[in-house]
Formats: C-alpha cells, structure tokens, sequence
C-alpha cells in the first residue's frame, strides 16, 4: 500500500476552513512535516505534526480546530477511524497538560483510533 501523507499546502488548505492560512511559525510546520519522509509509524508522523501545530502554534490562529481535522483526516488517510468527539478530548489533553513528548502524543493517537481495514 503507497503511503499517504499530508503536504504543507494540504495544511494550509485545512487551516483556512478556519482562518487566513497565515504562519506563524513556518519552520516548525516544516520541520514536522520533514519526518513524514521517514520510514516511522504514521501516528509518530502524525505526533510531531499535532506537537508542531499545537504547542508550536505553526498558524497566527485556528491552530486546535486545524490540529482536529489534520488528525481526523490523516487518521482517515491511514485506514484507521476516530470519532470525533475522542479527537477533540484529545486535542484538549495535548494542550491542558502540555504534553510535548512525542512518544505520549503518539500513544495517546493509538489509544483513540482503530482500524478500519478489511480482513481478507
């Protein structure tokens, strides 16, 4: 299966749903974005990508609303399911307990997703 990963232009599409698409803080988006070029679990890329947006606050506004839908839509993208509810609680514990480990963020995603691939 060809991976699929979400682009900075694809972000920047996410984040003016909400607001303007402006940065504030490019080179965190980037950097994040640098690890879905590696070869790790898609819910480790998807941690550095929420840590970035969230505690990084990559937009000048909208940053949880836009972390909220990159998380329900690469989760989607990766064959797994979130109710949305579950995404929003968990949005809200990254940034009320400041959690900056990506290995907790990464935890936290498989705690909440599950697959939605079909056995053959």
């Amino acid at each position: 299966m060809k991976k699929i990963v979400l682009t900075k232009k694809d972000i920047i599409a996410i984040n003016q749903q909400f607001d303007k698409g402006h940065f504030n803080n490019e080179s965190s988006l980037s950097y994040a974005l640098s690890f879905f070029k590696k070869d790790i679990a898609w819910t480790k890329q998807l941690a550095y990508l929420l840590r970035a947006i969230l505690l990084d606050h990559v937009f000048e506004e909208g940053n949880k609303r836009t972390a909220c839908a990159v998380l329900i839509t690469y989760v989607y993208l990766n064959e797994y399911e979130i109710e949305e509810k579950k995404a929003v609680a968990l949005i809200k514990r990254i940034i009320l307990k400041n959690i900056i480990s990506i290995k907790r963020i990464k935890e936290m995603i498989e705690d909440v997703t599950r697959s939605n691939k079909k056995s053959d």
